[in-house]
């Protein structure tokens, strides 16, 4: 039979106590943090925007003028706001009273008096604003700033050799972008 050595059994205890001491010490110590991490996506679709009005219920007002007036000229205006970058025109219908962008007429009653609206203060054959659009087209094209830009608008009515009376029109100006 053998006994057990003293050595043995002295190193028990000192082996226990290193056991509780190290317990001891992981209970005290924070404990390690774990992390995760994950894609946040950020978005926003911008969609292009534009409007158009006038200034006033008459952009183009000729003014009163003597009925001997030729080549009466004056100038109106457009206000357009788009999305920077937007391509857009401008296009003008013949008015009430014109069968083409050609034949535009102010009324009063069946009175008329013929007028045109062109793109350039020229106002020459080519520059007249109509609803044409592709090759050989009279419409307004732009870009969009993002800012409101005055459009301007020229007239010019050839002759006020015309009964007295104020004289009206109105002409739909549309923008497509």
């Amino acid at each position: 039979m053998r006994f057990p050595s003293m050595r043995s059994t002295s190193r028990r205890p000192l082996l226990r106590r290193a056991c509780f001491a190290a317990l001891a010490l992981a209970a005290a110590s924070p404990a390690f943090a774990a992390t995760d991490t994950a894609n946040l996506n950020v978005t926003i679709t911008i969609t292009s925007v534009c409007d158009i009005h006038t200034t006033a219920p008459l952009p183009v007002n000729f003014g009163s003028v003597a009925s001997s007036a030729t080549n009466v000229d004056q100038q109106g205006q457009l206000t357009v706001n788009c999305t920077p970058g937007t391509a857009y025109t401008i296009a003008l219908d013949n008015g009430q009273n014109g069968t083409d962008v050609n034949s535009r007429k102010m009324a009063n009653g069946a009175n008329l008096v013929p007028y045109q609206l062109y793109r350039a203060a020229a106002r020459g054959p080519t520059d007249v604003w109509g609803s044409t659009t592709g090759a050989g087209g009279n419409v307004l094209a732009g870009s969009g700033t993002g800012a409101a830009v005055n459009v301007p608008v020229y007239g010019r009515t050839p002759s006020a050799n015309f009964p007295a009376g104020t004289y009206n029109d109105v002409v739909i100006a549309t923008i497509t972008y």
